[in-house]
């Protein structure tokens, strides 16, 4: 087998399985685990998959940019953000997190809904613009432009003197045991405080995002309360994160 073939095989066995490992590659394929081994560092480096000890998960194509991530799931994302909005209730004080799902959670604020909103996301800011009733707080720091977000000291501070009712938080992998994942360490951070600020935590993820890993850990799958995603998700996808006790909400 070519070393192209066989990297399209680990690509197909992961897409079905959602994780591989490469003791069983080896086996399968008929290579040694060090050729596989090294199929999963050159596919990880093109983006492919993500690596972890003995094996791989899939790669988070919410990775991508701004503008590219619009693009992925659209109309699930609008459902997910409608969903999440009707979880909001008059006069709680919410954080609202960066990223495309979100944006669509702002939008589908009612206009007449009296609350505060405090976010790092200067898209999520001017959203919020029209909605009258709302008092937008804008926290400051260094702008992330891969996600359009405050991140940093200034960031972090601003957030540790604010206790919020919820957190709508966005990911790019939500995984049974490596837990919420996200592409930015100093982004990663800037989330997990926010989690710690809330009362409770909800993490928009459409499918693509389940059972998939980006390289920093948010936290863990037990300091969240709710996960929203589309109606039609596999239920053996979603199983695993109620068999944990997590509320699974059906956009």
């Amino acid at each position: 087998m070519l070393t192209q073939e066989r990297k399209s095989s680990i690509l197909q066995i992961l897409e079905q399985n959602r994780r591989v490992i490469a003791k069983d590659l080896s086996h399968e394929l008929n290579v040694s685990e060090d050729t596989i081994r090294r199929d999963l560092r050159e596919l990880a480096a093109e983006g492919r998959l993500h690596r972890v000890h003995g094996g791989a998960l899939p790669a988070s194509p919410a990775l991508a940019d701004f503008a590219g991530r619009e693009r992925i799931a659209s109309d699930a994302k609008v459902a997910i953000g409608r969903a999440a909005a009707r979880m909001v209730t008059p006069g709680q004080v919410v954080f609202i997190d960066g990223g495309t799902t979100a944006v669509q959670l702002a939008r589908s604020l009612p206009h007449d809904l009296r609350a505060t909103v405090i976010t790092h996301s200067p898209n999520i800011a001017i959203e919020l613009v029209q909605h009258k009733a709302i008092d937008v707080e804008l926290i400051g720091g260094r702008l992330f432009k891969h996600s359009i977000v405050a991140v940093g000291t200034r960031a972090a501070e601003a957030i540790s003197r604010v206790r919020a009712d919820i957190y709508f938080m966005g990911v790019t992998g939500v995984h049974r045991e490596i837990g919420l994942t996200t592409g930015d360490a100093e982004e990663a951070a800037v989330k997990r405080l926010f989690a710690e600020q809330a009362a409770e935590t909800v993490v928009l993820a459409s499918h693509e995002k389940l059972e998939a890993a980006s390289p920093f850990v948010i936290c863990a799958l037990r300091d969240i309360a709710t996960i929203v995603v589309e109606k039609d998700v596999p239920q053996r996808l979603l199983a695993p994160y109620r068999q944990l006790g997590i509320s699974v909400a059906l956009a």
